[in-house]
């Protein structure tokens, strides 16, 4: 039993190592972001997809980039614009006079890290081509489906609402993405830092690989056996239970985000070098995980703050496991 113990602490060392190492390799891109470049990792390492919504030029294709080479994978842009059409993105059957048959020519999809860039500024029916591959890790093409490779990862960046020219993403596709978050403005320290950086050439360019496709699967599999506490459970539960009976929330948080919250927040622990999910991770991880699920009535203008609070009130209400009563 003690070896066992030791054995699970080794490897908890290991992917905790491993972890920081890709931070930090990201961190020599995108400067002062310390807990966007983690919540990018946790969706990788949790099997998930990441959604970032902010103004451009923020970073937001550089930490795609970034994250892409730093853990060795193949990546693909797809630039996303009003006349796409689905085929754009998952491929297409073209005949072959050779062959006097059909091949399927992959679309960019079909990459292990895949920047999904504006991808509100395409219509719905070019967003819903990533529903499939998103959920089943497979696409179908003219009745014939092909696995995605492994691990498959899609970061998509959205712009915000109030632009021109933007279709917003509809409730189905933004909960199949297991994180949402912001990069927000450099302070001007960092913004300094940024300038001289990139004074003769990108940072990017010359980043090198810290990871492979193998280690990630490794960590992936790490992260599904951390341990989490039946009671841990229940405020997962719990906490998602009040979003759907919460007096500002028009439509709750579906069982997908008691699996997402459940998920990113052993990926928390061991970033952090446990093997056990605390009622922390769960906290900290609630809205970047719930925010973007819930359907509030209120204006598109007030929503994220409406949601913040809606979240900030769920957690006054929903008793910690292991509390003393009023703490």
């Amino acid at each position: 039993m003690a070896a066992q113990g030791r054995k699970m602490e080794s490897k908890i060392a290991e992917a905790y190592q491993l972890i920081q190492e890709i931070i930090c390799n990201i961190e020599k891109v995108i400067v002062g972001k310390r807990g966007a470049v983690e919540l990018a990792v946790i969706a990788v390492i949790s099997q998930g997809h990441l959604l970032i919504e902010d103004a451009p030029g923020v970073g937001k294709t550089m930490l795609a980039r970034s994250l892409a080479k730093s853990i060795n994978c193949t990546f693909k842009r797809i630039q996303f614009t009003p006349d796409m059409l689905p085929g754009d993105i998952s491929g297409v059957s073209v005949y072959n006079q050779k062959t006097n048959d059909f091949e399927f020519r992959p679309g960019p999809i079909m990459a292990q890290v895949v920047l999904a860039d504006e991808i509100n500024r395409a219509t719905p029916k070019v967003q819903s081509a990533l529903l499939e591959p998103m959920e089943e890790r497979q696409i179908t093409v003219d009745g014939i489906t092909h696995k995605m490779p492994v691990p498959f990862h899609v970061l998509a960046t959205q712009d915000p609402i109030e632009y021109e020219g933007l279709f917003p993403l509809p409730e189905a596709q933004l909960d199949r993405f297991l994180l949402r978050i912001s990069l927000g403005y450099p302070s001007i320290s960092d913004e300094i830092v940024i300038m001289e950086s990139q004074q003769y050439s990108h940072p990017v360019e010359q980043l090198g690989p810290v990871a492979d496709a193998s280690d990630i699967i490794m960590l992936q599999e790490a992260v599904k056996n951390i341990y989490v506490d039946g009671l841990v459970k229940q405020y997962i539960a719990s906490v998602v239970e009040a979003t759907r009976h919460h007096h500002s929330i028009y439509i709750g948080a579906s069982p997908r985000g008691s699996l997402a919250l459940f998920r990113t927040s052993q990926a928390r622990a061991i970033m952090q070098g446990r093997d056990y999910v605390m009622p922390d991770d769960i906290k900290a991880l609630a809205e970047p995980v719930l925010a973007h699920r819930l359907i509030l009535p209120s204006p598109d203008g007030a929503r994220d703050r409406s949601v913040r609070t809606s979240i900030a009130e769920i957690f006054e209400k929903v008793p910690v496991p292991g509390a003393l009563p009023g703490r």
